[in-house]
């Protein structure tokens, strides 16, 4: 099943599959969402793929009503295919008298039924703790890294926009054989939301072709900035690998700036038709992995073997 998100993926993952996908979500004249199943539920393993974006809040409740209607339905699994996880960089507790929020919905989900959770690059690993089901998280570096490994990219350095995104940095280099890695400093301030400012940087990147990696692009202030940063630095060309391209408020204009060159985004989040008619965003598929993912599940085979790169 899917609901309102991301349907296009789903068919796209049902075709590789061979399956029928259901989308049982309509919505009531006061915006009240109905979720009604056309088909018996009963001893079956239940997939149900619900990215929470654009629209967080809708997706949530589609999913979560999805959920308790396959569950009350006899399912008898329910696996929750969420390849971008919203609410997820709300993590932890960074000032007094917030929530926890990631926490939170995840719990939501596991409270309506469901008996799996999988995502692709959730903000932080550490929220597969959150729950005491399984939650397998696979990476978008699988679809992404055939396009820039085709371009045979010479002197080539992968950054960082923050510390946090080291491992994925390294994890690109590694795969990408990279000459560097370097780190782009940020500084945020916790009390504004999606603000922050580039200030330094470790490594070198004069006349070398950056790769910048990223989990998530949003209002694409942070990205953008290091984008421009680099290229001051002397870079020779910026390219973005960002596995959720999730544009919010104005990014459609910021991310034409002539400072990034190339920007590579998977199908975790359904773009709009002004961002895929921009030249320079390539959109790759994570129909394929999700679609292994799946029958892995299913026929209790590994996910993490050779899925996760």
């Amino acid at each position: 099943m899917t609901g309102r998100s991301n349907p296009k993926l789903a068919h796209d993952i049902a075709k590789i599959l061979g399956q029928e996908v259901h989308e049982p979500i309509s919505v009531f004249s006061d915006g009240e969402i109905r979720v009604r199943i056309p088909v018996s539920m009963r001893n079956k393993h239940v997939f149900i793929i619900q990215p929470t974006a654009p629209n967080a809040n809708d997706s949530i409740m589609e999913l979560v009503l999805m959920i308790d209607a396959a569950k009350r339905s006899s399912a008898s699994a329910i696996s929750a295919i969420i390849p971008y996880f919203g609410y997820s960089r709300q993590d932890r507790k960074e000032m007094p008298r917030v929530p926890i929020s990631s926490s939170l919905v995840a719990h939501m989900i596991v409270n309506a039924g469901a008996t799996q959770i999988l995502t692709i690059d959730i903000h932080s690993q550490q929220q597969q703790g959150f729950v005491r089901i399984p939650w397998d998280n696979l990476f978008g570096s699988y679809a992404i890294l055939p396009i820039i490994k085709s371009q045979k990219i010479k002197n080539l350095v992968v950054a960082s926009p923050d510390k946090g995104g080291m491992v994925q940095a390294t994890g690109y280099a590694r795969l990408l054989r990279a000459d560097d890695v370097a780190l782009v400093y940020k500084v945020r301030d916790v009390a504004v939301n999606d603000k922050s400012e580039t200030s330094a940087m470790i490594g070198d990147v004069k006349n070398k072709n950056v790769l910048l990696v990223d989990d998530v692009i949003s209002t694409g202030g942070t990205i953008v900035n290091a984008a421009i940063f680099l290229k001051q630095m002397g870079a020779k060309s910026v390219r973005l690998a960002i596995v959720h391209g999730v544009f919010a408020a104005d990014a459609a204009s910021k991310i034409k700036h002539p400072a990034i060159d190339e920007i590579y985004i998977t199908d975790t989040v359904q773009q709009r038709p002004e961002i895929l008619g921009i030249k320079k965003v390539k959109v790759a598929s994570i129909a394929p992995l999700l679609a292994k993912a799946i029958n892995r599940i299913q026929s209790g085979g590994s996910i993490s073997r050779d899925l996760i790169l």
